[in-house]
């Protein structure tokens, strides 16, 4: 006969079998993610830096940022303004300045074959379009820049952001790191908050009058989102770690571009996966991270785990849209 309690006590070990495993998986995930992510990486980067190397007899980029550094005078303010700002505004307008045009014309079909959502923003609507992009330019004028002042004294105090001496490419990969675990931390957690239904309709419903986002709707949000879940996710980490304003600019630049192509709408070759987000932006209460890793240890994913759109969450290698090898089944009425 079962002792009293027993079937209790034997449902608790299997839900915390249950969780340990869930913990497992998603540490197994997020070591893999990391680990080729950055391996990759690494042997990009260290052949073109070996190259310029030997090509041009020298440190290429330490000349080049002595160059820069001694051509500013010195000038640690307007070296962080540009390092900071402009750089990364550059990176984010070209980039998408080019899906723009895709976007309101409708060519070149090189891009647009690789839509997500198929029928939708052909073209986009122009009036909501310049709704976005002012929206866009104010946050970026009126509240990234402002940030960027205390920012500037954080990094001051630290001591090493103006540093005449780069940082070794194997410390920016350890850097490039943490910035991104932090980003996925604040991020995930900042995006549920804003879902919560007190908060969801004064703040997060403006970002999710996309339902079909394009790449300029990336820091489409109210001001308060914009701080809490946009910037300071992305901030923090170089103001924790002290980092160099060279490793500033090249992390505000990709976080920039990343998340970009997250929102872009189109799943085109060779580029990571944007079709994690755009079911965020399709369903609302699925896949609230950058890297997934969150969404599956709250199972915030388990939704998107079901559908076609996970098959297609991969990164592109040939030239076959994913929407074309695999579709959506076809509805029952069909």
């Amino acid at each position: 006969p079962k002792m009293p309690g027993q079937d209790t006590a034997a449902c608790a070990y299997s839900c915390c079998f249950s969780q340990g495993e869930k913990l497992w998986d998603a540490l197994r995930i997020s070591a893999y993610v990391f680990s080729t992510g950055l391996l990759m990486f690494t042997a990009l980067v260290n052949s073109v830096s070996w190259f310029m190397q030997n090509i041009t007899l020298g440190n290429f980029w330490q000349t080049a940022w002595l160059e820069f550094y001694n051509h500013m005078e010195g000038d640690e303010w307007t070296i962080f303004l540009i390092g900071a700002a402009v750089v990364p505004a550059l990176a984010f307008w070209g980039f998408n300045g080019i899906l723009l045009v895709a976007d309101i014309t409708g060519k070149p079909t090189f891009i647009t074959r690789y839509r997500i959502q198929l029928g939708k923003n052909d073209p986009v609507d122009t009036k909501k379009l310049w709704k976005a992009i002012y929206t866009v330019l104010g946050n970026q004028v009126f509240i990234s820049f402002p940030m960027l002042v205390p920012m500037f004294y954080i990094m001051k105090s630290w001591g090493n952001t103006f540093s005449e001496e780069l940082p070794t490419f194997q410390w920016f990969l350890v850097e490039l790191s943490i910035f991104t675990v932090v980003e996925e931390i604040l991020f995930y957690y900042t995006h549920r908050l804003v879902h919560h239904p007190v908060l969801y309709k004064y703040i997060h419903k403006k970002h999710h009058e996309w339902t079909a986002p394009i790449g300029v709707v990336s820091i489409y949000a109210h001001p308060i989102e914009h701080i809490v879940s946009n910037t300071l996710p992305v901030m923090t980490g170089p103001m924790i770690m002290g980092s160099h304003i060279v490793s500033i600019s090249a992390w505000f630049s990709l976080a920039l571009v990343t998340t970009s192509i997250s929102h872009c709408g189109y799943h085109l070759p060779f580029l990571p996966s944007p079709e994690f987000h755009d079911f965020h932006h399709l369903k609302f209460n699925q896949c609230y991270g950058v890297l997934g890793v969150l969404d599956f240890l709250h199972g915030t994913d388990r939704v998107f785990r079901q559908t076609k759109a996970f098959e297609r969450h991969k990164v592109l290698l040939g030239l076959t849209p994913l929407s074309e090898s695999i579709p959506e089944a076809p509805k029952k009425d069909e």
